[in-house]
Order: structure tokens, then sequence, then C-alpha cells
């Protein structure tokens, strides 16, 4: 091929700069690598030349924008002449660098040089050698790899984030780049989803809300900043599609609560780009490293409201109660069951019964039972006791505290003293055992005991820590725990100060209240139908109210309505047997007019006087006609003779 080139093709000055290259000093950047380059072509004669680049890119991916240019204009017969600074700066890949300078170059007619190396596809003698280049640069890369997972490594391990970037919400400190700082604009979008799930939204219909509201989707935020991979567009289309999947993983990433999270993915090669997410165990957590977006309780009722799907029924609703109810006996979740009615009565039937039993009836066996309770009932409970563990919280701390504290396992600070007493008993005992063991090393060494004794010496000793160890551990978990009631009593007030008005139990109010709902089967009581509703709130657990003194006139009120009830089972009783009774009105059908009416006797035929009196006159008058006097019937008789 001639030196000098056809004004109508293309000489490619190629340039490529990847972040390592970068620290090795000017002698590789893009300015010296083109001036280079136009220098060469320059002395040789070369027109027509059209710079390509590709900045920050590794000579092991072969998806370089600039590249897939340069390819891409080969194919279409643009090009003439490549000339890159040296092989290393074409791709550090063996197989593929080979391909192209080899294979692809030559079937499409292209001259190839890399100057550093003394390269020219025209001239075979310095072609020989250029395998051996492309060996020896990827043997750069593979090493070059092996010692960037292992500067990783230790970066991730001191507690510094390993990501290039800052998360959608963060945004690097300008002072310092291992530390981020919160991106009010984005932070306010992630505050947001997380309230919208505390709601009882799903990730779908965050997206949909988010979509409808033309919040851009993470990607085109950090495109339109400079940062991250749509970085270098110009446009961005449907900005915001949000999806599902981008809602779930803004959900799971515990750095919002203000953690630095490492080693969340791996590759399994420098040759594979694709990421592989190591299981959550694998993890490098640093807890506190930035400010949190959501706290550590927000974070944790959005996981719990994750792992548990609500299906949405035929009027498109879901019931947040879903997940929270159980049964007392099996422990197993409550099924909730409804029927589809009208708009003014959406479901006219709404129940929970035991999964278990539920399942059993489909399968033709018996297992627990229904359990059965409305979620009309359930729902009112479940307000009355937020309403008045919330009421009773604000108004009186100190007692509410009190209170909580006298519910926990550690019901009383006696216990908490007798608990130090024991701990400390524990410890000192430990501190003796290492000195005892200590001492028996000692005598065994200068031959005092026997092997034996040694042996079984140490064994009692040693198990013997143990147990104290494990006891140590206990108590001082129970002391934690009961450190804590404090922190969780303004934990749960703080919660209960969001509310004003808690008139309507609301989705946000079941989700952020309820830790679980226990239901147990319900009993004949007195004749009365009595189910016992253990409701656990979060951060306070199970919670009674002491109970209020009544007045003379409500414990009078309440034995009267008592009475009632009996009475009431009573003449219901009597109305099944048939029995007749009075005082209960019943529709019965006059046997005179045939017009219905009330009556409190069952046994009553007529609607008033006159249909009584009417139907006696009829009575007797067919009993008038079909009788015949006694004188009329012998006179009749006689006449009969005489003839």
């Amino acid at each position: 091929m001639s030196v000098k080139q056809t004004e109508s093709k293309i000489t490619a000055l190629y340039e490529r700069l990847s972040r390592d290259d970068d620290n090795a000093g000017d002698s590789n950047s893009i300015v010296n690598q083109k001036k280079y380059l136009e220098s060469y072509a320059q002395q040789r004669g070369y027109t027509n030349c059209r710079h390509y680049t590709d900045d920050g890119w590794s000579g092991g991916n072969f998806e370089r924008p600039a590249w897939k240019q340069l390819v891409a204009d080969i194919e279409a017969g643009k090009v003439a002449h490549v000339i890159v600074k040296d092989m290393s700066r074409a791709g550090r890949d063996y197989l593929q660098t080979g391909f192209y300078t080899e294979v692809f170059f030559r079937q499409h007619g292209v001259h190839f040089v890399a100057i550093a190396n003394g390269v020219d596809s025209d001239d075979q003698n310095s072609n020989e050698f250029a395998p051996f280049l492309n060996i020896m640069n990827e043997w750069y890369l593979r090493d070059l790899s092996r010692k960037q997972k292992t500067a990783i490594r230790v970066k991730g391990e001191s507690g510094k984030p390993t990501t290039n970037c800052a998360i959608y919400g963060y945004k690097k400190d300008p002072e310092n780049k291992y530390h981020w700082l919160i991106d009010e604009e984005a932070a306010a979008v992630v505050r947001r989803i997380f309230q919208l799930t505390i709601e009882g939204k799903g990730p779908y219909d965050i997206a949909r809300i988010l979509f409808d509201d033309k919040i851009d989707t993470p990607a085109v935020y950090f495109g339109k900043q400079n940062k991250g991979v749509w970085k270098s567009k110009e446009e961005f289309p449907n900005p915001y599609n949000w999806s599902g999947y981008i809602v779930g993983q803004i959900l799971s990433k515990p750095e919002y609560m203000g953690h630095t999270v490492n080693f969340r993915s791996h590759k399994q090669s420098y040759k594979d780009k694709n990421a592989v997410m190591n299981p959550p165990e694998d993890w490098l957590i640093f807890e506190n490293t930035h400010e949190a977006i959501v706290d550590a309780e927000t974070w944790e009722l959005a996981q719990k409201l994750r792992k548990t799907p609500r299906r949405h029924d035929t009027l498109g609703e879901a019931n947040p109660l879903t997940g929270l109810v159980f049964c007392a006996d099996c422990g197993a979740k409550m099924y909730n069951h409804r029927s589809r009615g009208t708009e003014s009565k959406p479901y006219p039937y709404d129940a929970f019964e035991c999964s278990t039993y539920k399942l059993a009836g489909q399968k033709r066996s018996a297992a627990c039972c229904g359990h059965h309770i409305s979620t009309k009932a359930l729902r009112e409970l479940i307000l009355e006791t937020i309403r008045a563990a919330s009421t009773f919280a604000i108004s009186d701390r100190d007692a509410f505290l009190e209170k909580v504290r006298s519910a926990s396992q550690l019901r009383q600070a006696e216990a908490a003293k007798d608990a130090k007493r024991k701990l400390s008993k524990d410890k000192k005992r430990i501190t003796e055992l290492d000195t005892i063991i200590k001492k028996l090393y000692e005598s065994f060494a200068v031959g005092r005991i026997t092997d034996e004794r040694f042996d079984s010496l140490l064994a009692d000793y040693e198990a013997e820590q143990k147990t104290l160890q494990a006891s140590v551990t206990e108590a001082e978990e129970r002391l934690s725990a009961f450190a804590e009631d404090s922190a969780r009593v303004e934990q749960f007030l703080e919660l209960a100060r969001k509310y004003t008005d808690f008139s309507e139990l609301t989705t946000p109010m079941i989700n952020e209240f309820i830790e679980k709902i226990i239901v147990h089967a319900p009993e004949r009581i007195d004749g009365d139908r009595v189910q016992e509703v253990e409701i656990h709130l979060r951060f306070i657990g199970q919670f009674e109210l002491p109970a209020p003194e009544l007045t003379e006139e409500e414990i009078k009120r309440q034995e009267f309505l008592k009475k009632e009830r009996i009475r009431s089972r009573e003449r219901y009783q009597k109305l099944k047997s048939g029995e007749r009774i009075v005082g209960v009105p019943v529709t019965l059908t006059c046997k005179c007019c045939g017009q219905e009416f009330e009556s409190k006797r069952t046994n009553t035929l007529f609607c008033g006087p006159n249909c009584r009196q009417n139907s006696t006159g009829r009575r007797r008058r067919r009993a008038a006609v079909g009788r015949v006097p006694a004188k009329t019937a012998a006179r009749s008789l006689s006449q009969q003779g005489q003839m």
C-alpha cells in the first residue's frame, strides 16, 4: 500500500488512557499521545487525520465508545490507516488484540502501525514480534488486576467505601473523597420511597407514582451531573422510566442508615466485567460512617413489609393486616377472606381464619380450629389499643415507662441489681479459674500431678469457666435490655407524637405501630362469645393499660346490660325450641282478612276485634245451616207415615 493516502480515506489516530495508565505520569496522557501521533503522521505524509479517543477505559475492555466507532468506520470502508502509540493502546487482551491486528484489519485492507513497538502491518518482519507484545500486555493487565484486588481489599477492610461514586442520595465530600454527604434533592426522593412503602405501597406502585410525578431515575440524575454510566450522554430517552427493580434496590441498601457496605459483589476475572453478587453474610458493614437519610427503625420496617407480599383483590386493594395476624395455637399466619360487594359496602364478609385450619379443610382433614374473627372487630381493637397506649404515653411518660419496665423480662430495678451482683460474682470466679488453670499447668510442668489428674482437673475447670462465660453473656444481654427500656419508650413516644388524629385506623398507623397480633380461639363464658386478642406494639411489645376504677353508675349499667343479655338469650332459646312466650313481637297473618299484623303471642289468630267477631259469626251461621230442629224432624216423619 502506498504511504500517501487518497483524500477520501481516513487516517485514524487512536488514543486510549485508563485510570491506571493515568497514574504512570504525563507520558501516556491523552494530550501527549495526540501530539505524538500527529507528529508521526505529519512526518510520514499521512493526511485526513481523525482522532479516536477513549479516556478512562481499560485495555481489557473492547466495548470502548471510540474503538467501536473506529470499527464501524472500518467496516464502512472509510479508514485506510490506524496508528497507535504502542500495542497496549489498542488493547491488553491477547486474543482480541491479535484478532483485530492480525485478522480484522487485514480483511478490510487497513494499514496498522504501533510506533513505539516498531510494528507495521506492511512490514512482515516487524509483525513476528507482535504476538509476544500482546502476551506481555495481557500479563501486565493480569498482574495489575491482582494488585488492584489486593488494594481494594485493604481499602475495604479499613472501612473506606470501595465504590467509585456515592450511591443515589449521597455525594462525595469535596474535602474527603472517602466521606459521603447527603444530596438533599435525591435524598428527598429516597425518603419518599421509604414513606410510600410504610404506607403500604409496593415497589411497582411506587415506580408508577414517581413516573407520574416526572422524577428522574438515578441513572438519568447522575448522567445530568456527568456521572455514572450515562455521563457521556447528551439526551436521555425515558428519563422517568422508574421500575420496581430500581425501587427495590434503593429499599435494600443499608447505606441509607449511615453505614458503609463493602464487598457487595465481585468479578470472576479481569476479562469478565459482569459482577457476581456476594451473599449478605460476606458483606463487610461499617456502621455510622456518614449521616443517615432514614433511621434504622424505618429501614427495618421497610424490610419487614417487603418480606410480606400483599396481594391486591378484585377491587385493587390489599389488606394492610396481612402478615401481622397469627394463630395462638399453631403459630401459623391467619388467612384473610373477604367477598366483593357494592360500592357502599365493598366487603360484606371480611374476616380472618387460621391458615392451618383453612388448608386442612381443603384437604378434608382436621387440624387446629378456625379462630374466626372479623376484620372490623380486629381493626377496632387495634385502633383502641394504639389510641389508649399513645394517649397514656404522652400524658404520663413516667408512669408509662414504669408500666413498660414491669412488662419486660426484668420487671423491677431490684432484679437488675441482683443480676449485677451475680454478674460480678461470675466474673470474679472466671478470673480465679484463670489463675487456678495457670497454676495447674505449672504443677503439671514440674511433675507434681499425673497426666490423668491434670486432664481431669483441666476438663472440670474449663467446663465451669465455659458455663460461667455463657451466664455472664446472658446477664449482660438482660441488663442491656433493661437499660434500653427508656430508649424504647422514647422511640414509642416519638412515634405517638407523629399522629394527632386517632379517629381512623390508617395503613401507615398499622405498619408503624403494630409488631404482630395473636388471636386465640373463642370461648363461651356465661353464654357470651369471648375471644382473647394479643396486640404487640413496636418498641414496647404487648401493653395492657391499667384498668380504670368504675363509678357506681357504670357498675349498675354493666350489671343491667349483663341481665339484658341473659334475658335476650333465654327468649331466643325459647323461640328456637318453638315455645310460646310473651314479650317478643312477631309477624302473623290474620285468619279472617288475610292481612299481616304483629303480636307478642305466637298463637294469635286475628288482627283485631272486628275480624274475631266476623269469624265467630260465620262459624255460628255455618253450624246453624247444618243443624235440623227435633220438632221439625218429627213432623216430617209423621207426615210421611200418613201418606
